[in-house]
């Protein structure tokens, strides 16, 4: 990138670069396309790189830099930005939002460029062409808020540093990425070296920190987080770094911390003065609501990053020389801290300007992401090891989890089954690898979208030998300029929710599991579900397997089950808790030709639970009365409460509807098992207590023994303390605990009805509150259809030929009426930036004067005059802006648009409007 940038100066940019960041404490944050790395959907032309953020800690808290920022730092330092667009003003914004939503479904590079160019206040290009180095595909965009003084300072920045050159452009640039991992693609290792040797002395001027040294190992010893918290901090900068750990750690977040020695130090290291390298790694977005969360109460809590890297130095003070410096030091940490929240209180919430919304390419996100990834790349295995049908049972399966129409099912299976036929021969009995599948699949999808133009629009212009106008041209040819209205809204969405479950096929089987923790009634339920009389409605057999009295591992046994009987309804009776034994349930069905139907206790679950502790409490108080339980988990177990918070918080990590969200997607079904009444009185607080203080407990006991039981360890003690006081509160409220249960037996009729509705195919899965989307096509004025009508019958009234004319239509007119409107811009026509510059007007009331009719035995419509909103005049993008009443057989509604001339050349009649009408309605996407 530099070498290219700057040519012959670039070893001496890249050692003055280098510098300026260490001294400034600045991070560079990059967006790195490649395909080194593995095939994940779409391999890009050439690999490259966009500057993504800027940061500088300085003496406070990290501060990212402004887009106007970025761009002055960027071209300052010929680094490579990507392509941005500013949106200042109302009309611009909402434009914007309305030209996504008209290209959500089929934008690729060219079109979503053109279209935010014309609607942006200022446009920024791209160092480089998205279309030249990653092709047409375009993932998604990513819209943040900012203040109002973003348009100044970006027109300001642009006027001071225009586009630098690139000095290197006709220069030998040595080998590229892919040319040095190709060349040492058998040794990871030696293709390390290669890359960091690459990149130059300034970059990496050693690679200790891939490979260490011989006299230390690389990783250090866990104690050294331990060691940092406790240190005293002498800057700010580590004081809130300490905070954010500790916080992290406390609630026990989805994050890796790992600590390596820093080689580069190596020689300031004494006993007394140690170096290392921390590495923060947040797991899951999880992570980060329930970190925001804390923020709400500790606003000055330094905001959570993805991954972050810290050098730390720890070092022992000199008893006597350093105690005031210490001491000071401390009084500069509480001021910095005074004055950070203080800067919190009064100055404009810098939250405001880290808001952010993804916006993805739909038919990008199916086709590509799904269509290659999961059904391609991630049925390679099944293809090779178990044959092509197992993998059609595979990816129809994939298509139903996601709610794919039958006809867009049946394009896919025709595809997918000329690719296992075509892949298969190829490659024989060697299966292709997954991370470069890519070099098949890409060459095979380009071949059969070529043959077809539907084949065109169901790869979604796969490869690069498809040419944008041809894909736009086919893509746009389905639209109708002047059709049937379609709201928004009611446009199916590219990324469905799971449909209608089919019903189970009579030569398959039946999966029902139970995603539950002990004490939720799974094994009454499979007991009144076996002996209920007639079953499920058909004659398919019942069984059960308890998993407490199973030796050995459970799922296999039932998979064994189910090859014996593959046409029976399997009640799994065992607890199902985490993605693990889903996958092998998956795997199952998969195998055996059957489906799988989750049950789950119903409950509002936590921030970061799908279960609530009312619901934790009821299944502990149920636990606490058995006897003689199989499993030997009841009220004479002397640690049912600890097994009970380790069942708990296996589901820790997804609140309730992030956990249906999961299972409906992968199986397509879901039955919420009634378990708390509605009205019930909130839960005690001796009880609400004593469950906190357990799951404290628990936290402490994993933190330090892992899955030791309770009864061993450090806080042995503690556990039979509170397992005493566990069982003296839930007697104590047990009349409470009775009082709020879902009675048993309309708890049994409910499931097995939900369960007779799966078999037969009449069940609809609850939402799983997936976001619809659709894609809008024309903006109109949607016109009330009594008030058109109520015209239509005073000019029959008033005038008998015009009585003659609409008698002999009146059937079609009157359901041309119900979809009254003028066409104010199309996307076809007049292009999506046309489209979206409505927006601003979007759902107002807009006044539209009718002055004429026009007609012949073809067609009829009404002039129209669109009005003002706010004192602006709403003009409409068609040259003669009208209402179609009607057309006759065989003829489009967009040949109305031809009355006008049809009317000067003799062809048509005219009826004037005098006085004209006015009538108001409001204006919609279509």
């Amino acid at each position: 990138m530099f070498r290219e940038a700057w040519g012959t100066k670039s070893l001496e940019k890249e050692a003055e670069f280098n510098d300026f960041l260490e001294k400034n404490r600045m991070c560079i944050s990059m967006e790195l396309v490649t395909a080194v790395l593995g095939d994940h959907g779409q391999r890009p032309l050439d690999d490259y790189v966009v500057v993504t953020a800027v940061t500088e800690l300085g003496n406070g808290k990290p501060k990212f830099y402004s887009t106007s920022g970025i761009i002055a730092f960027c071209r300052k330092w010929r680094l490579p930005t990507n392509h941005v667009w500013l949106f200042s003003t109302r009309k611009s914004v909402t434009s914007f939002f309305a030209a996504f939503d008209a290209l959500c479904e089929e934008g690729i590079a060219t079109s979503v460029c053109r279209a935010l160019d014309e609607v942006a206040d200022i446009s920024v290009p791209a160092s480089k062409d998205h279309v030249k180095v990653q092709g047409e595909i375009l993932e998604g965009l990513v819209a943040r808020i900012v203040s109002s003084q973003s348009a100044r300072d970006m027109e300001n920045v642009l006027r001071d540093h225009p586009p630098p050159p690139c000095d290197g452009a006709n220069l030998d640039l040595g080998l590229s990425l892919r040319e040095i991992c190709a060349a040492h693609r058998s040794n990871e290792k030696q293709q390390m070296r290669a890359l960091l040797r690459s990149v130059g002395p300034s970059f990496c001027p050693s690679d200790v920190d891939w490979f260490g040294d011989e006299s230390h190992p690389k990783n250090a010893d866990k104690s050294v987080i331990t060691k940092f918290l406790q240190s005293q901090p002498t800057d700010y900068s580590t004081s809130k770094l300490q905070e954010m750990v500790c916080l992290m750690k406390e609630k026990r977040l989805p994050a890796a911390f790992k600590c390596y020695h820093n080689f580069h130090r190596a020689d300031d290291i004494s006993p007394d003065n140690l170096f290392y390298k921390l590495v923060v790694h947040v797991h899951s977005d999880l992570g980060f609501r329930r970190y925001q969360k804390e923020m709400r109460h500790m606003p000055s809590l330094w905001p959570l990053y993805r991954g972050f890297f810290v050098d730390i130095n720890l070092f022992k003070s000199n008893k006597g020389r350093d105690l005031m410096a210490l001491k000071s030091i401390d009084n500069a940490v509480k001021d910095a801290s005074e004055n950070d929240g203080q800067r919190e209180k009064d100055g404009l919430a810098d939250g405001d300007a880290n808001l952010m919304i993804k916006l993805k390419f739909l038919t990008y996100k199916v086709i590509f992401s799904q269509l290659r990834t999961f059904l391609i790349r991630n049925g390679l295995s099944i293809l090779f090891k178990e044959g092509p049908a197992a993998y059609k049972t595979y990816y129809l399966r994939q298509m139903k989890i996601w709610g794919t129409s039958d006809g867009k099912q049946k394009e896919l299976t025709k595809m997918l089954d000329e690719w296992a036929a075509y892949i298969r021969r190829k490659c024989g009995n060697d299966q292709l690898s997954s991370s470069t599948y890519l070099s098949e699949a890409e060459p095979f999808l380009e071949q059969y979208a070529k043959r077809s133009p539907m084949n065109q629009i169901l790869i979604g212009a796969a490869g690069n030998l498809v040419r944008t106008e041809d894909f736009l041209a086919i893509v746009d040819g389905d639209l109708d300029e002047e059709g049937d209205l379609v709201k928004k809204e009611g446009v199916t969405p590219a990324t469905p929710e799971p449909a209608v479950k089919e019903a189970v096929q009579k030569d398959e089987g039946l999966i029902v599991f139970f995603p539950g923790i002990p004490g939720c009634a799974k094994s009454a339920l499979c007991k009144e579900l076996l002996n209920a009389p007639g079953g499920f409605g058909d004659d398919r057999p019942v069984h059960t397997l308890m998993g407490d009295l199973v030796k050995g591992k459970y799922w296999p046994k039932v998979a064994d089950e189910r090859r014996k009987k593959p046409q029976s309804i399997m009640l799994a009776d065992k607890n199902a808790p985490n993605e693990d034994v889903w996958r092998q349930i998956e795997d199952m069905c998969r195998r055996t030709r059957a489906s799988a139907v989750p049950i789950v206790a119903d409950s509002e679950g936590t921030d970061t639970n799908p279960y609530s502790l009312d619901a934790l409490a009821v299944f502990m108080f149920r636990v606490l009365q058995r006897v003689n339980h199989p499993g030997k988990l009841d009220k004479e177990s002397s640690n049912a409460g600890y097994v009970l918070l380790m069942f708990y918080h296996l589901y820790e990590g997804k609140n309730r509807n992030e956990f249906e969200s999961e299972l409906i997607e992968r199986f397509g079904s879901l039955i919420k098992m009634p378990l708390l009444k509605s009205d019930r009185t909130p839960l005690p607080d001796p009880v609400k207590s004593v469950l906190e203080e357990g799951i404290n407990l628990f936290n402490l006991h994993s933190r330090r023994h892992g899955r030791l039981e309770s009864t061993k360890g450090t806080y042995a003690a503690e556990w039979t303390k509170w397992e005493k006081q566990l069982r003296d509160t839930l007697v104590a409220n047990s009349e409470y605990l009775n009082s709020i249960q879902v009675p048993f037996e309309s708890v049994v009729h409910l499931v097995r009805e939900e369960l007779k509705k799966i078999a037969k195919g009449e069940y609809k899965p609850p939402s799983s509150e997936k976001t619809k989307h659709g894609s809008i096509v024309f903006a109109a004025i949607n016109l009330p259809a009594t008030q058109v009508h109520s015209l239509l019958e005073k000019l029959a009234a008033a005038n008998p030929t015009m009585r003659f004319f609409l008698e002999g239509k009146k059937k079609t007119i009157q359901e041309k009426l119900e979809r009254s409107h003028v066409t104010l811009a199309h996307k076809r026509s007049h292009g999506v930036a046309a489209v979206a510059s409505y927006g601003q007007h979007l759902n107002r009331e807009i006044p539209v004067e009718l002055t004429e009719l026009i007609y012949n035995d073809k067609m009829a419509a009404l002039t129209a005059n669109v009005g003002c909103v706010d004192g602006e005049t709403v003009v409409s993008k068609n040259e003669w802006p009208h209402v179609t009443l009607w057309t006759g057989e065989g003829v489009t509604a967009k040949e109305a648009n031809t009355l006008p001339q049809l009317y000067l050349e003799g062809k048509a009649s005219r009826l004037v409007i005098d006085p004209p009408v006015s009538i108001s309605g409001p204006l919609e996407f279509f």
